[in-house]
């Protein structure tokens, strides 16, 4: 008798629970949507507000970027923050195109190439030792404020400030730092 009162306590719960409603189409698609908007779209959100892919097209940064890398960048929110040796991607005006290139010279610094491959900043010997040729090139820069003074690793092969018409970047046309090579998987790391 026991067990029977039991057994009907346990039918009479079962009968007070609800039973799930199954959803329909509009529904599913409702949660799938939602469930789509959080897993894509925010990180893409994300991705586009605080950081990018940067490609480098040509050698001028080589070796330490080959050929060919994306290289992840994160986005520069305070341009001052910039350091000299900071590989930074940003807007060329005189080229219309974007660039990854090395700073090397700030705001008031006194840049001076001798021709033999070595640099003087502010009258002292700069030395680089992420630099794969060098050139023979000659010549002074001063950077004037609120602007920066780029150049490429591979000196012997890269079109930079050095050659062009206004060599002076803007802080307000640098878009970001590179971080990562991302891509080819034989360069993968951190960028410094």
């Amino acid at each position: 008798m026991e067990e029977e009162i039991m057994f009907d306590a346990e039918v009479k719960e079962l009968e007070e629970k609800p039973v799930p409603k199954k959803k329909t189409l509009k529904e599913e698609l409702l949660d799938w949507g939602k469930t789509l908007l959080f897993y894509c779209a925010v990180p893409l959100l994300i991705f586009q507000t605080f950081c990018f892919m940067a490609s480098v097209p040509t050698g001028s940064m080589e070796t330490t970027i080959p050929v060919g890398a994306q290289v992840f960048t994160t986005r520069s929110f305070i341009k001052s923050n910039v350091e000299r040796g900071d590989i930074i991607v940003f807007d060329s005006e005189e080229l219309g195109v974007v660039l990854i290139k090395r700073c090397i010279g700030l705001p008031g610094d006194k840049i001076e190439f001798d021709g033999s491959g070595s640099v003087y900043i502010n009258g002292q010997r700069y030395y680089e030792d992420y630099v794969s040729s060098y050139s023979d090139f000659e010549g002074s820069f001063v950077v004037p404020n609120d602007h920066y003074f780029f150049v490429g690793d591979n000196r012997g092969g890269s079109l930079d400030a050095r050659f062009w018409d206004y060599p002076y970047v803007h802080k307000d046309c640098i878009k970001g730092k590179a971080r990562f090579i991302i891509f080819p998987f034989s360069s993968f790391g951190a960028l410094e």
